[in-house]
């Protein structure tokens, strides 16, 4: 899935849609997704001047924005354009690694409970081989 397709699935626009292309989809159950990370991102203005680093929460956003294109592919008939997913919690979230301009995030997310609209997640986000984070997410399925 291309950014147009992404698009179609996420509210989220410039600057804050953090995934760039669909690699792998099994609706209802798993995702992996690509960030590409390049000095051209906003925070790392101040992120730090002279020692750029992708802010921890911005992974973690990454990973529920692949997580909320999984959950949208999933649900059965689609939902409404009016359906935006809601960050509910974040449990056993570590950062393994430093992500930096030049890296390329793998994002995966494996469905693990799905519950009159909460969604809960494995989570993790790699650099090549290496664990950059994981983490057990929980969203919430609105109207608005």
């Amino acid at each position: 899935m291309d950014i147009v397709g992404i698009m179609e699935h996420l509210p989220h626009r410039y600057p804050f849609l953090l995934v760039d292309r669909v690699l792998e989809l099994e609706a209802g159950k798993s995702v992996k997704a690509i960030k590409n990370v390049t000095m051209n991102e906003p925070f790392f203005q101040g992120h730090f001047p002279g020692y750029p680093v992708m802010p921890g929460v911005l992974i973690l956003e990454a990973l529920a924005q692949a997580a909320g294109v999984l959950t949208f592919k999933s649900i059965n008939p689609p939902p409404s354009k009016n359906t935006i997913l809601f960050y509910a919690g974040i449990d056993n979230a570590r950062f393994k690694r430093q992500v930096v301009p030049g890296d390329q995030l793998i994002l995966t997310a494996e469905i693990t409970a799905s519950k009159r609209g909460i969604w809960k997640y494995s989570a993790k986000a790699y650099v090549g081989d290496d664990l950059a984070c994981e983490a057990d997410l929980m969203c919430a399925q609105r109207e608005v």
